[in-house]
């Protein structure tokens, strides 16, 4: 029942022809008109914002009376918890418990517990709407729940215990939902402070489940001080220097049909100022998803915003490419550039040069589903501004529910090529022919798991100089979760870890790194937090449904031999709903920050986002930025390789330029950990276009410098570090 709920583009002789209205609307104005009109369908019909359901719930609800069924109320109250009218749809489903309690309403079991179960949940919404949501601070919502995070408004939590001990106590031990009320059980009391004393013995959850398991420092969240706690539902982020004054920015998405698509931009008193007006954004508008890239070539970054994920067939609306004039002023060129006229549902895109002409082709991955057949689309760069599609002739189409995609070059040969990722089926490796064509050889190279995959990414986790593949797994729960603390039944997949072996191979080693928890990915990336050189990851967990109060995860990179959980001493243990996440050096002070934009798929589950000041970590530091001339001039697909010496020791440091995970989009500039280098003894630079590598020397530790492609030595570019905070 509730479980389902996830699964699931002139003038002749002098007479002058005057074109109709229509005609003259620029690209532009044609999708912020075509996006207000999808609005005011979507909040009529649209599976997760419309309000069709609703109100056609409470005119049956209001005609049946005392006679009304328990389905009817039950969808009734969820309806209104789900779009935000917490306390009707908290009066509903308690007057369908009461009901169903004194035997006054007929149900079966399972419809009894699911809805003491969902009344629970509902209480515990309300609790954070009222506490965590209406007073935010850095404690809100980070596991254990401790200091600022504890509730001083307490009927949620207190009256969510009572539907959650009820629950308990009329279901086994081992069934799925006995372990879901025992993991909201837990939470709910920790809000109040109550825990663990105050959880039953037999239902409490080990220490160990809330508690460090290695040193590490605290990341606190400074989004709301520095004015990028942006509350909404979920959506995508990107991070980048938009505007060309050497600082990042930052642009955030809302799933919402209304969402504004928003740019922020760094003030001088270290603040971040909305000027999304200023960019031209207002009216571009929705966007699960936002990456970036300079697709035409001109220097500056350009956006693309992904629209229609999991919404079927009401999911027919087209991506934005929004061109940038260098100044981070944005415009809508989608239907200028062909992309907007075959309208599919998605949250992915991949940008890579993959017939290495010199400019960057796109990769949008479609959700095809028995409701509504589609194929994913590769369209090639012609150079002029303009994009076709050739994923069919190129044999890419997956015809599948693609939930992320990345580029990389896995066998060596210069040419990239690309790893689809589908929800409910098998994953595809698409091998480069380099003849415009591909060949799927997942199962030859053995990555076709998990069968329910999400985010995933290229990157070398062990710094060998070969790729390696991140896949998340999205096919578990809270229920999975409490019943691995406790050594229950309940089997769950995992996400994979793919070593690469440099010719297109690649073997999975999550399981021999202990990643075996349960964990639901959406939103998730990958950067250096601490710069030793090793890159970390960062998974943003949960699903629509307002039980998935599952903590947020950080994964320390333990020099390529495995990985440590550090999200509990870190402070990422958030347990709202994370999507986009990016890896960002915001305050310019060499380490990597953590944004992640949190909120759920309902409109009545929306959060405020999260910015994870980096505390720093002592190690040095590089910060490359490169230009292509022959190749892309953002320089995605470039490999950059640091040589350096700590005493008599030699070390090479490799990065590979791109955005970083498929939900969430990182600087392409590469800020790079040194551990305790003490100079740099050079930078190579690969560029795989023209197979040529180049060599710059000289470079000082801590220094931020741009490199040219065919241009002898480096531009040093000055930082001034703007803290965050005086703490």
């Amino acid at each position: 029942m509730m479980r389902g709920m996830r699964r699931p583009a002139a003038i002749l002789m002098t007479v002058i022809v005057c074109a109709p209205a229509s005609a003259q609307r620029t690209s532009h104005e044609r999708m912020v008109e075509l996006l207000a009109e999808r609005a005011v369908a979507a909040e009529q019909d649209n599976p997760f914002f419309g309000r069709r359901r609703a109100s056609d719930l409470d005119a049956a609800l209001q005609k049946a009376g005392a006679a009304a069924l328990w389905q009817t109320r039950f969808d009734a109250g969820m309806a209104a918890l789900r779009l935000g009218d917490e306390r009707r749809g908290i009066g509903i489903l308690q007057e369908a418990h009461d009901l169903l309690r004194d035997g006054a309403l007929k149900a079966d079991h399972a419809a009894i517990v699911g809805t003491c179960f969902q009344l629970g949940v509902a209480y515990l919404r309300l609790g954070e709407t009222e506490n965590c949501c209406a007073r935010h601070n850095e404690d809100s919502c980070i596991l254990p729940i401790a200091g600022g995070g504890l509730h001083d408004r307490k009927e949620g939590s207190t009256k969510a215990i009572a539907c959650l001990l009820e629950v308990l106590n009329n279901t086994d031990r081992d069934d799925y939902w006995h372990h879901a009320a025992r993991w909201l059980l837990n939470i709910a009391h920790m809000t109040l402070g109550t825990w663990p004393d105050g959880v039953p013995a037999a239902e409490r959850l080990p220490a160990t489940a809330f508690a460090a398991q290695t040193k590490f420092p605290r990341f606190f969240n400074v989004a709301p001080k520095v004015g990028l706690d942006t509350f909404g539902t979920a959506g995508g982020v990107a991070i980048d220097d938009f505007d060309g004054d050497g600082v990042l920015d930052v642009v955030v998405s809302d799933w919402a049909p209304r969402g504004q698509v928003r740019f922020f931009r760094r003030g001088a008193d270290g603040r971040f100022e909305d000027r999304t007006v200023d960019a031209g954004l207002t009216g571009i508008t929705g966007g699960l998803n936002v990456v970036h890239a300079d697709y035409d070539n001109d220097g500056d970054l350009d956006l693309l915003v992904l629209r229609g994920a999991w919404w079927f067939e009401h999911g027919r609306l087209p991506c934005s490419l929004l061109q940038n004039d260098g100044r981070g002023r944005f415009t809508d060129v989608t239907f200028d550039a062909g992309l907007g006229e075959r309208q599919f549902p998605t949250q992915v895109g991949a940008f890579a040069d993959y017939d290495n002409d010199g400019d960057l082709d796109l990769f949008v991955g479609a959700e095809s589903s028995a409701r509504i057949r589609c194929a994913s689309q590769l369209w090639r760069n012609e150079g002029n501004g303009k994009f076709v599609d050739v994923a069919a002739a190129a044999g890419v189409t997956n015809d599948a529910y693609c939930k992320g995609a990345t580029w990389g070059d896995v066998d060596g040969d210069r040419w990239p090529d690309l790893f689809v990722s589908n929800f409910d089926g098998d994953n595809r490796l698409y091998r480069n022919r380099r003849d415009g064509t591909f060949e799927d050889v997942a199962a030859k190279a053995g990555v076709t798991g998990p069968r329910a995959a999400f985010g995933t990414w290229f990157w070398d986790f062990d710094d060998d100089g070969v790729l390696d593949l991140f896949v998340a797994n999205y096919d578990t729960t809270i229920a999975h979760l409490a019943s691995d603390l406790v050594g229950g039944s309940l089997r769950h997949d995992t996400l994979r870890i793919y070593r690469g072996d440099g010719k297109g191979g690649f073997e999975d080693v999550a399981k021999r790194f202990g990643l075996v928890q349960a964990a639901m990915p959406m939103g998730c990336n990958f950067g250096d937090l601490d710069n030793d050189g090793w890159l970390d990851f960062y998974l943003g967990t949960g699903d629509p449904e307002y039980a998935s109060l599952m903590p947020n995860l950080m994964f320390r990179n333990a020099e390529g031999r495995g990985f440590e959980d550090v999200t509990i001493s870190g402070g990422f243990g958030h347990l709202q709903k994370g999507h986009g996440v990016a890896f960002a050096d915001l305050d310019d002070d060499g380490d990597l920050d953590v944004f992640e934009v949190v909120g759920g798929a309902y409109p009545g589950d929306a959060y405020h986002d999260m910015l994870y000041e980096n505390p720093g970590f002592g190690n040095g530091h590089v910060v490359v930025r490169l230009v292509g001339t022959d190749s892309v001039r953002c320089a995605i697909g470039a490999q950059i390789r640091v040589v350096a010496r700590a005493g008599a020791a030699t070390r090479t440091i490799r990065r590979h330029v791109n955005t970083g995970g498929s939900f969430g989009s990182s600087p392409l500039r590469q800020t790079i950990g040194l551990g305790g280098a003490d100079r740099i003894e050079r930078i190579e630079i690969f560029w795989p276009k023209t197979g040529k590598t180049q060599v710059v020397e000289g470079v000082p530790i801590g220094a931020s410098i741009v490199v040219t492609e065919g241009v002898d030595g480096f531009v040093n570019v000055p930082r001034s570090p703007r803290p965050f905070t005086s703490r």
